[in-house]
């Protein structure tokens, strides 16, 4: 089990929860070189990249200081650009994540009462 803050990315948008890992991270979770994988083109604002994405592979869980939500399966895809964790849209949404203010970082689990606002983790960078 590895532990890293992770950035949510709504525009990171696939048919399914998928968590973006750092090839440093998917190193640190066994997953590199990985044991079975698919070489596939995503396509990003940069233009299109090339990633390893392994299915099914990881069991992830969004975790505060007074909680933590149930695990979800989700893919992994492995990149060697990125220095962040990325939350894809459907895992940020699996996970109960509720964006309240995007540049200042304001967020929620959608089942927190009224009254919580959390704050956005401290970047953790693989790179």
């Amino acid at each position: 089990m590895v532990e890293t803050a992770a950035l949510v990315k709504t525009g990171f948008e696939t048919e399914k929860p998928q968590l973006l890992i750092p090839l440093r991270l998917a190193k640190e979770l066994e997953l590199w070189p990985p044991p079975e994988a698919e070489l596939v083109e995503l396509g990003t604002a940069a233009g299109p990249v090339r990633n390893y994405v392994i299915y099914n592979a990881l069991e992830v869980s969004a975790t505060t200081g007074d909680r933590a939500t149930e695990p979800v399966a989700c893919d992994a895809v492995i990149s060697h650009i990125e220095a962040e964790a990325l939350i894809n849209d459907k895992l940020g949404e699996a996970l109960k994540i509720v964006i309240l203010a995007i540049g200042s970082g304001k967020w929620k689990f959608a089942d927190d009462p009224p009254n919580i606002m959390r704050n956005t983790e401290t970047p953790q960078y693989w790179a």
